[in-house]
């Protein structure tokens, strides 16, 4: 999945299929997760939010089903 480069303390980059609304993250340090079933507009609030490192903790980290790719 191709990720855009983001600004943030917390994470590196993030991606999006909009075909399986799979988000993915890159943290600093290389972990690497993806989210399930996330819709479109909570990517899209993510890649807008001032501080992206809240906006995952306080609306994905604990909503959605993820796994650790890497």
């Amino acid at each position: 999945m191709n990720r855009t480069p983001v600004s943030s303390s917390n994470l590196r980059s993030v991606g999006y299929d909009q075909s399986s609304n799979t988000l993915e993250i890159e943290f600093h340090g290389g972990r690497v997760y993806q989210y399930y079933n996330v819709p479109k507009g909570i990517y899209q609030g993510l890649m807008s939010a001032f501080s992206h490192g809240k906006y995952h903790n306080r609306r994905i980290k604990d909503s959605y089903r993820y796994s650790r790719v890497r």
